[in-house]
């Protein structure tokens, strides 16, 4: 293992918390690879152990100037932040996954646009056709198609006889089936 030898590793702490990129450097070039091969045991992926070792010396670079180096080596504090890293990036991915798995559920399995454009297109001629009807026809059509009642309901809010309803909507649903014929292929 490449790494430093422990009596200057107190000495390129102190430099490096004092803002000294060379000596920061000095670090990197000996503790990279032993972190490397940590996290890359911990993830099982080589971009990620990069990634995480990247994020392990950012770390330590924020927190060297309140580091109080315990023992002549800091690879055992560096190990420390390497595997916290690595147990973030870890519970990140469990989450990401399980957010796309709630993503993909909550996705219909496939839209056909055609249809859509089909069924928008046939949605507009039969608004068209409805409002094209007189005041009584659209009233029926919309009471009893629509909000569902029944012929005596209609006929009682509109003022007419069950018979007119019936026979009116009944015209009405033929006039809107040649309306329907007329869009399909």
């Amino acid at each position: 293992m490449n790494t430093a030898p422990a009596s200057t590793d107190a000495a390129l702490v102190a430099r490096a918390a004092s803002g000294s990129e060379h000596a920061f450097r000095a670090l990197y070039r000996s503790y990279a690879t032993p972190l490397y091969r940590v996290a890359y045991a911990l993830l099982g992926d080589a971009a990620d152990a990069e990634d995480v070792l990247q994020e392990t010396f950012l770390v330590a670079w924020r927190k060297l100037p309140t580091l109080r180096l315990a023992g002549e080596s800091l690879l055992p504090w560096l190990v420390t932040i390497c595997r916290l890293q690595s147990a973030n990036r870890m519970r990140a991915q469990r989450r990401d996954r399980e957010h796309r798995s709630d993503l993909t559920d909550a996705v219909p399995a496939g839209t056909d646009v055609e249809q859509q454009v089909i069924g928008a297109d046939l949605a507009r001629r039969i608004g068209d056709e409805v409002e094209g009807l007189g005041d009584l026809d659209r009233g029926i059509f919309l009471l009893c198609a629509v909000d569902g009642l029944d012929y005596a309901a209609a006929a009682a809010r509109l003022g007419v006889t069950h018979g007119v309803v019936r026979n009116r909507l009944s015209r009405i649903r033929s006039r809107l089936r040649t309306t329907v014929k007329e869009n399909s292929p």
